[in-house]
């Protein structure tokens, strides 16, 4: 069965560069393109694609608060934002809003293919240790004073410990060897961890870490 993406992207070269890529893939189905984040939200709502491929700026709507609205009104469409630069306030916000990970728009045509695939299972686009690294460049824009969300109570002591692990930056194989333990073990508690705080990946669980105040910025 075909991943189904809808592209966002104010350039029409962009969006049929794109689909000329992802349409070579035999599991990828374009079912839709947006010019605009407010056509992106109703083209989702009426395409129910499994990725969308979300430009940051863009008219009428941009990206960050096209990707908003779109998860709060829950859709279950994964989100990768596009971008030029790799460490870009749009992409934090975007991130904090509730999107999976970010490409930048010079994406080989085998990652860009390979990214929507791992998006579509579950798992997060980006690796922790840059999702850290951009957080820590934009911690002045963190709410610093907002309260930890009261799932945070319902974590065992070690099911907050790997949290705190993952906002690291640390990969399951680098928190198993920290431990002791197998990393069989830690994709259990990572689950158990994402599904009691109720977030989509592993991203969300950084954000929410720092937000919280279990990890702080570092030097970047």
């Amino acid at each position: 069965m075909s991943i189904r993406v809808l592209i966002a992207d104010d350039q029409a070269l962009v969006r049929s560069g794109f689909r000329m890529i992802l349409e070579a893939r035999d599991d990828l189905a374009v079912v839709g393109e947006a010019e605009n984040g407010a056509e992106a939200i109703d083209l989702a709502r009426e395409l129910q694609p499994d990725v969308v491929l979300m430009d940051v700026r863009m008219p009428v709507l941009d990206g960050v608060e096209a990707t908003r609205r779109l998860l709060e009104a829950g859709s279950e469409a994964r989100v990768i934002i596009l971008t030029t630069f790799d460490l870009d306030e749009y992409v934090f916000e975007a991130l904090r809003a509730g999107a999976s990970g970010f490409l930048l728009k010079d994406v080989q045509p085998a990652q860009l293919a390979e990214a929507i695939r791992v998006v579509a299972s579950g798992e997060a686009l980006l690796a922790p240790s840059i999702t850290r690294r951009l957080l820590d460049r934009f911690a002045s824009s963190l709410d610093a004073g907002r309260r930890p969300p009261p799932e945070l109570d319902s974590l065992t002591p070690r099911e907050l410990e790997i949290l705190r692990l993952i906002a690291g930056g640390l990969t399951n194989a680098e928190i198993a060897g920290k431990l002791f333990v197998s990393e069989t073990t830690v994709k259990t508690h990572v689950s158990s961890v994402l599904r009691k705080l109720h977030l989509r990946d592993r991203v969300q669980a950084v954000v929410l870490a720092y937000e919280a105040g279990l990890v702080r910025p570092g030097p970047v």
